[in-house]
């Protein structure tokens, strides 16, 4: 933790501080898109590259390679998403990211054009991202420095499957998130945090049976950029359950773990938990996937 406070907020500076403590409505599409890749989609956790503690590398942001994903069905890096013509997104038009983003296509500039992006990306929650938050998310990404970092290229052994993710057959629309619940509903959504709490069967996620159970074990030792430390961490039951759940758990408990990494017994979280970028959210985010997570059936 010592480390996490030292690293600072990065690349995020003072816009990201601004974005944290105003409203979504009243933010500039590139303070929204700041606060949504560096606080609650935690895109740095899979797309900037590590040092030996684990933490994203300082002046490399986002610029890819920091994780190998080692699957039965494919191989890949986290993707370079700076501006950077020749290794990163520079070349993509802004339409060409949003269809990576949500549907899992790259556009004609990339490697492997027209090859569906690997599942580790978690494209079927994406799907339900709201149109101003898809444009704020591009107009952010516009705005970081350009990175020359060439990553190694993607291996598929197989068609990537993307698992139905409950709730994210479109859109979500502004108004809907004005409900406390539905908005903690949506921003678990666009985290990704049931692609980690939930089984995974048959290399593919087992959303329809458990949804937010946890059990997915992460860290083969195929993959590379995972610390020793992480190898084999199990994900945690997140249902309502209070036994093999957080049933029992306090808010602030919840909330303690979600933005600190530390459960409500003292003990420090593993990786792949996005805590590091989670704990940037405003407390009211916070406090609405919190609500929403009171509302999971409870699975053992």
């Amino acid at each position: 933790m010592k480390n996490l406070a030292l690293w600072g907020i990065g690349i995020a500076g003072a816009a990201l501080a601004l974005a944290t403590s105003s409203s979504a409505r009243s933010q500039t599409l590139v303070e929204r898109g700041n606060y949504l890749v560096n606080a609650v989609m935690a895109c740095g956790n899979c797309h900037s590259p590590k040092g030996p503690d684990g933490l994203p590398v300082v002046g490399k942001e986002l610029s890819g390679g920091g994780l190998v994903f080692a699957t039965p069905g494919f191989t890949v890096a986290g993707a370079n998403i700076t501006p950077a013509r020749e290794t990163g997104i520079g070349a993509w038009s802004d339409d060409d990211i949003k269809r990576a983003l949500t549907e899992g296509i790259r556009p004609a500039q990339a490697r492997l054009p027209g090859v569906k992006l690997a599942a580790a990306m978690p494209i079927a929650q994406y799907r339900a991202i709201t149109a101003r938050d898809l444009n704020a998310v591009v107009a952010y990404l516009r705005t970081i420095p350009a990175i020359h970092n060439e990553v190694q290229a993607p291996v598929y052994k197989r068609e990537p499957v993307y698992a139905r993710y409950p709730g994210a057959d479109k859109p979500y629309i502004e108004q809907e998130l004005r409900n406390e619940v539905t908005r903690g509903q949506y921003l678990a959504t666009i985290a990704h945090c049931m692609t980690c709490h939930t089984t995974m069967v048959g290399g593919v996620l087992d959303y329809a049976n458990s949804f937010g159970k946890g059990g997915r074990v992460f860290g083969p030792a195929t993959d590379k950029g995972f610390p020793e430390s992480w190898t084999g961490s199990t994900s945690k039951n997140v249902t309502s359950d209070k036994e093999a759940g957080i049933g029992s758990w306090s808010d602030a408990e919840l909330k303690q773990a979600i933005t600190q990494g530390i459960d409500r017994d003292g003990h420090a979280l593993s990786f792949p938990m996005g805590f590091f970028w989670y704990r940037r959210m405003s407390d009211q985010d916070v406090n609405a996937i919190v609500a929403w997570l009171r509302t999971l059936p409870p699975l053992k």
